[in-house]
């Protein structure tokens, strides 16, 4: 089975860093969603307004098949912030997907945006980003990673955890 993992969190939270390096120290290719919304989308973004259900549908879909198409590991840095996101990137990909939740205080979060340059996603998208998260669920392949800990912990935690540990 090949490994399909997903990185995910708000906006700030260090999926990008994270699933590099994670992909990296695996072997695995790497692929930053961000690269898979349209172009109206990230225009949307970048104006301050959030993406709805209809502007996600078709940008999920795309996830799911970049890890239903890779003929290797994958991971895939993408906020996946609902259920039902992380439900039709799974039925998208045709199998199992690993989602590795980087979870920290807003405060150190909004510390990182602020310090971000030349990113689409303003900072007063934070709290859209936080109300709308919908940890993942008991019943769903998941670990939760402490985005506070360096990114050496943080990808060590990740590889234990994609091993099965």
């Amino acid at each position: 089975m090949t490994p399909r993992i997903v990185v995910m969190g708000v906006s700030g939270a260090g999926k990008s860093v994270i699933g590099a390096a994670l992909a990296a120290r695996i072997g695995a290719r790497f692929v930053d969603a961000d690269s898979l919304h349209t172009p109206e989308a990230v225009a949307k973004m970048a104006g301050g307004t959030p993406l709805d259900d209809a502007d996600r549908a078709p940008w999920l879909a795309r996830v799911g098949r970049a890890l239903a198409e890779a003929p290797h590991p994958v991971v895939i840095a993408c906020s996946a912030l609902r259920r039902r996101y992380r439900d039709a990137i799974r039925a998208a990909a045709g199998g199992p997907v690993l989602f590795l939740h980087l979870d920290g205080p807003r405060e150190v979060i909004a510390g990182r945006l602020a310090a971000r340059r030349g990113h689409y996603m303003p900072a007063a998208l934070l709290d859209s980003q936080i109300a709308a998260l919908e940890p993942p669920g008991p019943d769903e392949d998941h670990a939760v990673l402490d985005l506070r800990q360096d990114p050496g912990a943080i990808v060590a935690a990740a590889v234990a955890a994609a091993a099965g540990g």
